[in-house]
């Protein structure tokens, strides 16, 4: 014992010698000493700081005293191994705090026996027995997990730091820190160097250590990638994983992981070197992509599910909490917050926190919902990647918003769905996005992976609300071709308006076929709810299939064409790129120019009119076809397709009506709309007129000139219409 002791403190003055000066007092990674008795002092006066605090000492004292266990891994998300090192790292982190808060030293001495565990463990791993990629765990099946590892291990040594002598500071270093921080650095280097959520967290875990560890040559590691040249590491994710207005460029879900890391790195470092100003970095972007995320929520609080993304998340998970409260502190307080806050309903016992819970302690009138609006949001980091609009009418409960996807691919976590559309009403998902297939950390379903079917249907273009052409996806399904590329955006226009537009050109998804898509939401006089206008033109020289689908959700009410059911017959779709998961339940072939489909979805009905060009085949349709595993949803779609050359497709979804089964009442179950039908599509122009309640409503667009002050002048059926600016809507001849 003695040996090993002079060995570790020979081994803490090499390390000491190598830091150079660098050492600071701690904590300072999470909270620093006086943020932390400020914390201290309110723990008994503010209720949900101390809800927050009985909650992490609940949970710690329930296994003082124990023999906590630290197994040799072996399982996968999910599994017995993957689950108890998981809890261990955030034990670590809760009783590290714990011992800060109370002072009680049982709390510093579990984390500290839980670190020579893996002290002990840490140096003989090697890749992990169920990993599957090319970036593998030692910890965990995968490398991103034991990142999270280094991230909260980090942030637990460093509350317990003082408490350590610097021999057990050494031999946790060496033993439990160096083994992960040299595999990332300089193993699977090229994974750490990444511009991917998955390199944040890692440069995350190693910049906490290097700041709680006082070790200059992580941190700088950690901000500037591991040959410190700025090409990677937080600096360069900050400048390149954000457009310059936040939008993160895998997507909301997405945005929600990464904000964690983002924000606790950020944290770190601007307690450690406030010199970088690491928060107002680039117009403070972190603040912008925390905005950005919730603004990318439907009313309860779930993330918009384009992109590979899981429904089940809301901002009432830990990455919101902590990135909200940091935001508060760092920020300063934001009102808007508020309703989210009180939604999540505990808060981090930090200083940010407890300026959240005072707050929510104070305010007598938070608002219901976060406030939405209208927004558009750039891709790429320099706003040059297309992008996403969110056009919103109404408020609070009766909130109806129109998603327009026309980004980039979004890496590794994308879609090959360019010009997608959902829609959410009431806090309802009516046209959805499908997400990913995958049941996270559920070991028997694939270990907690994304599910082989995330690939083979999930991320087909055939599983969103757009067009497909000649059954292939959009780049026939090579992300490396889709990540080239991005739609153009036309124009937009959002807001507080009678019709709000968004328009996006997309000319690379296939080689030989253009594709153009213009949103309107229209609020007619006197409605309850907006109409969605939708013109989708494509352009091409030769004949193809194009198949539009709307992934709804809800019963089929009526539809105003007879179909014929396939139950005892039921073949699929097709045979590859998500078609051969798709069941046909009906199908019909319909010539009549004007077809429409009713649907009942919480208590709302929805009716999609459509424009039929010459004749069409509707499907209806239903994923779950070759799926023995039952690994996907059973969920509806309703398809039209159409051979042609050049196509519009004019659709009009329309929000009608109520149910209520308690008294049995309908009202306003059947549509307004009774007619529409194109006045124009040309090179130049195209438009349509919709007969809605009896009124003339026209939509026209030009295809080739977007400013705002160009002027336009057509004569259609021998009446003249000018306008300026890329589109005008008349509602009975007055301009809307």
């Amino acid at each position: 014992m003695k040996n090993t002791t002079s060995f570790y403190l020979i081994v803490a003055l090499v390390l000491l010698t190598q830091i150079n000066g660098y050492a600071q007092k701690h904590p300072i990674a999470f909270s620093t000493a006086a943020d932390i008795a400020l914390v201290k002092k309110n723990i008994s006066v503010n209720p949900l700081v101390k809800q927050s605090f009985d909650e992490i000492k609940t949970s710690v004292d329930a296994v003082l005293g124990k023999d906590i266990d630290v197994p040799i891994p072996k399982d996968a998300g999910g599994g017995y191994t993957h689950d108890k090192h998981k809890d261990n790292y955030n034990l670590m982190f809760n009783s590290g705090m714990l011992f800060q808060l109370t002072g009680d030293v049982k709390y510093a001495k579990l984390v500290k026996d839980l670190f020579f565990k893996y002290a002990v463990l840490n140096p003989t791993l090697k890749n992990h027995p169920q990993a599957t990629s090319s970036s593998p765990g030692r910890i965990f099946w995968q490398a991103l997990n034991d990142a999270n590892w280094l991230v909260y291990a980090g942030l637990a040594f460093d509350l317990i730091h003082d408490y350590l002598t610097p021999a057990e500071r050494a031999q946790i270093i060496t033993g439990a820190f160096k083994p992960e921080v040299d595999y990332f650095t300089k193993e699977i280097t090229p994974w750490f160097d990444l511009i991917h959520n998955h390199a944040v967290w890692a440069c995350a875990g190693v910049g906490i250590v290097g700041i709680a560890t006082d070790n200059e040559d992580y941190v700088q590691m950690a901000l500037y990638g591991s040959k410190k040249d700025g090409k990677a590491g937080l600096t360069a994710h900050l400048d390149g994983l954000f457009s310059p207005n936040g939008y993160y460029n895998e997507g909301p879900y997405y945005t929600r992981y990464a904000v964690l890391p983002f924000f606790l790195f950020a944290n770190a470092v601007n307690h450690a070197k406030p010199e970088l100003k690491i928060f107002e970095r680039r117009n403070k972007i972190l603040k912008q992509a925390l905005d950005g995320a919730l603004e990318q929520t439907n009313l309860d609080g779930g993330f918009y599910s384009y992109n590979d993304a899981l429904k089940e998340k809301t901002y009432i998970s830990n990455e919101i909490v902590v990135a909200l409260n940091i935001a508060w502190e760092v920020y300063g307080a934001n009102a808007a917050y508020l309703p989210v806050a009180k939604a999540q309903n505990r808060v981090t016992l930090s200083k940010g926190g407890l300026g959240v819970s005072q707050a929510l302690l104070q305010n007598k009138s938070i608002a219901p919902f976060y406030p939405y609006k209208s927004v558009v949001f750039t891709d790429g980091a320099n706003g040059n990647m297309g992008g996403v609009s969110v056009l919103r009418n109404g408020k609070d409960k009766n909130l109806t918003s129109l998603i327009f996807k026309y980004s980039s691919h979004g890496l590794s976590h994308g879609h090959y769905d360019k010009l997608n559309i959902n829609l959410y009403d009431n806090g309802n998902e009516i046209l959805q996005d499908y997400g990913a297939a995958r049941f996270i950390n559920i070991e028997q379903k694939y270990g907690g992976r994304y599910l082989p079917e995330t690939k083979s249907y999930a991320q087909q273009t055939i599983a969103h609300n757009t067009i497909t052409v000649d059954e292939k996806s959009h780049f026939n399904g090579v992300e490396a071709v889709s990540e080239k590329h991005n739609p153009v955006p036309l124009y937009n226009k959002v807001g507080d308006f009678a019709v709000q537009a968004s328009s996006a050109l997309d000319t690379n998804a296939y080689q030989n076929v253009q594709l153009h898509r213009s949103i309107y939401v229209v609020a007619i006089p006197g409605a309850d709810k907006p109409l969605v206008v939708d013109l989708f033109r494509t352009i091409a020289d030769t004949e193809h299939q194009y198949d539009l689908p709307f992934n709804y959700i809800g019963n089929v009410i009526s539809t105003n064409f007879k179909y014929t059911t396939h139950g005892s017959a039921m073949q699929t779709l097709g045979s590859k790129n998500g078609y051969q998961h798709i069941w046909k339940e009906a199908s019909a072939k319909v010539k009549a120019p004007f077809t429409t489909f009713t649907f009942l979805n919480n208590q709302s009905f929805y009716t999609i009119s459509s424009h039929v060009q010459d004749s069409a085949q509707v499907f209806f349709t239903r994923s779950g076809a070759n799926d023995p595993n039952f690994n996907l949803r059973r969920e509806p779609s309703y398809i039209t397709r159409t051979r042609a050359k050049n196509m519009l497709a004019l659709n009009v979804v329309e929000l009608h009506g109520n149910f209520n089964p308690i008294s049995e009442i309908t009202t306003n179950s059947y549509s307004r709309v009774s007619s529409i039908v194109p006045v124009v599509n040309n090179d130049l122009y195209s438009g349509a007129e919709i007969i809605i309640g009896g009124k003339r409503l026209i939509v026209l667009q030009s295809n080739t000139k977007f400013d705002v002050k160009t002027a336009h002048q057509i004569t259609i059926n021998g009446i003249s219409y000018s306008w300026e600016g890329p589109y005008v809507v008349y509602l009975e001849n007055k301009k809307l």
